[in-house]
């Protein structure tokens, strides 16, 4: 997809919003807006009206239809168009549920025209974009091109435990009682994994969870 066109389409409930981020995007002439949208059930209307975008910039708070049913619905009936979430905040509950709800990365609204355009084609070639989050072991690992042993090969069945529990809402504390550990404990497994796979947080072990079989969407 070096030369190829790629076709975006805007998913937020501000107008403003969506109006700049198009413009900004239509200044790069690799980049096509086939149609922007209030929220997920206008997207949905609207989806096969249009070319099939290769990218929707999805919004994670919306009325009507949120960012998270609206990633959930594209899964299902439009596997192949990747979702690049919107966030306004880097709060690590909302980008985990995207995540699991399908989608590929997310980015900052608050980033600059570079960065989003760098997301923008990152995970138009690769399904994914991996920000400073997640790196090294991760990314080497999603990219087709290049084999890497089996990266769970070396987890305990306590450490695989914890990934898939990583998954859900709970909060370390309460991943500590539902394994019967310490939380000191629980601490000591998340530093040695960060250390282990070469990651920097909790967003990053939910990604490798969901990469790896883990957990699932």
């Amino acid at each position: 997809m070096e030369n190829k066109e790629i076709r975006i389409a805007v998913v937020d409930d501000h107008t403003l919003f969506r109006q700049g981020i198009s413009s900004l995007l239509l200044e790069n002439e690799e980049i096509k807006i086939v149609f922007d949208a209030a929220n997920g059930a206008v997207m949905k209307e609207k989806i096969g009206k249009h070319p099939l975008p290769d990218v929707i910039l999805m919004d994670i708070t919306m009325p009507l239809v949120n960012g998270y049913e609206a990633t959930r619905w594209l899964k299902q009936n439009y596997p192949l168009v990747k979702v690049l979430a919107l966030s306004m905040f880097e709060d690590d509950e909302p980008i985990i549920k995207m995540l699991k709800c399908g989608a590929g990365g997310y980015i900052l609204k608050e980033s600059n025209a570079s960065d989003l355009m760098y997301a923008i084609k990152t995970i138009a070639r690769h399904d994914y974009f991996l920000n400073d989050l997640v790196s090294g072991k991760l990314l080497r690992s999603i990219q087709d091109e290049v084999k890497v042993p089996d990266p769970i090969a070396d987890l305990t069945a306590n450490e695989i435990r914890f990934l898939e529990l990583c998954c859900s809402e709970l909060t370390y504390k309460e991943i500590a009682g539902k394994m019967c550990l310490s939380p000191h404990t629980i601490d000591n497994y998340r530093d040695a994994l960060f250390q282990k796979l070469d990651l920097r947080s909790r967003t990053g072990l939910v990604i490798f969870a969901l990469k790896n079989g883990i957990a699932r969407y």
